[in-house]
């Protein structure tokens, strides 16, 4: 079982990487959030790898937040969703607000995910609560992203009455977000970003 790969990132998709190490390539899947924070083509990079193996494949997913594959792995678990869903899941906001909403038993924000409906995310808080309750405890505030939640989801929401979608906004925020950043400055750069 691969359980990481170090190498150069020779293909960059979203959703798929190719790290080519000592001269193979990898295919590995990621989610959106993981594609988003890889370094560019041809950049060192390295994944912590999720093994998939079935009867027809061989699969791998990738992360680079140990946090992240352990989420992966709870959400796995759950009755009809598998790893691409899971990706999927993964992919419509941070690990880190995904566990605190799958730990605060927010079904209805999980809904904002394409392809999760109202069954599904209420599966998910069910049987995923408890990991992610200590998921979200251990991520409970690096100094860098906790004093900035006011503003942050003053600017979520602003973005929101936009006409942006909530998930696309919380990513945009989430990238710019700064200590003790001003409202308007957190809204122009996650316009900048969105834009961009």
């Amino acid at each position: 079982m691969i359980a990481s790969l170090s190498g150069t990132l020779a293909e960059k998709s979203p959703g798929r990487l190719v790290v080519d190490v000592g001269g193979v390539g990898y295919a590995v899947h990621v989610s959106l959030q993981t594609f988003a924070d890889v370094p560019p083509t041809g950049a060192p990079v390295r994944l912590l790898v999720h093994t998939e193996v079935r009867e027809d494949a061989i699969e791998l997913f990738g992360f680079l937040a140990a946090e992240e594959r352990e989420l992966f792995q709870l959400l796995c678990k759950v009755k009809g969703l598998g790893p691409r869903t899971a990706l999927v899941v993964l992919s419509g906001m941070s690990w880190r607000q995904l566990a605190a909403t799958i730990a605060g038993g927010d079904a209805g924000r999980l809904q904002t995910i394409p392809g999760v409906g109202r069954k599904l995310g209420e599966r998910i808080v069910v049987e995923c609560r408890d990991g992610a309750s200590a998921l979200a405890a251990g991520a409970a505030a690096p100094a860098a992203l906790a004093p900035a939640d006011g503003v942050a989801d003053e600017a979520v929401s602003a973005l929101v009455n936009l006409g942006y979608k909530r998930a696309e906004a919380e990513r945009a925020v989430d990238r710019v977000r700064r200590p003790a950043a001003p409202l308007e400055d957190v809204v122009r750069a996650a316009l900048q970003g969105l834009a961009g």
